[in-house]
């Protein structure tokens, strides 16, 4: 199972480099995708700024139904600091690092600031 970061959806509906090899990504693995909130809200804030809410709509209507919508649970937001202090991550990449880590997930992203994890798999695309 994988936690999808932001930037791999962002690739595809921005149109950009690498959105092939997200996009196959992503189809390959249908069914064993999860998403945070965050991430969910985060392409929803990113697309409405460019105008695009027809495709933040087609995204959840198209993606979301095969994919698992994940929560950090909220007795864990105090070890997000603890996160934050010990790897020097941002707190979206600390987000999904501790939702990744509750949930016994692979973290898939493109973003090189979770090369600093090293207790969990991260696959980059």
């Amino acid at each position: 199972m994988f936690l999808a970061d932001t930037n791999i959806f962002l690739e595809i509906l921005l149109g950009q480099d690498k959105k092939e090899e997200c996009k196959r990504f992503l189809i390959d693995n249908i069914g064993n995708l999860s998403i945070t909130d965050f991430s969910l809200h985060s392409i929803g804030v990113i697309l409405f700024r460019y105008n695009k809410e027809d495709i933040f709509q087609k995204f959840v209507d198209d993606v979301m139904p095969d994919t698992r919508l994940l929560s950090l649970p909220m007795e864990l937001y105090r070890d997000v600091v603890n996160v934050r202090k010990n790897l020097n991550l941002d707190f979206d990449d600390t987000y999904q690092y501790s939702t990744a880590k509750y949930y016994g997930l692979k973290v898939v992203t493109m973003d090189k600031d979770f090369e600093k994890i090293k207790d969990m798999e991260i696959l980059f695309l």
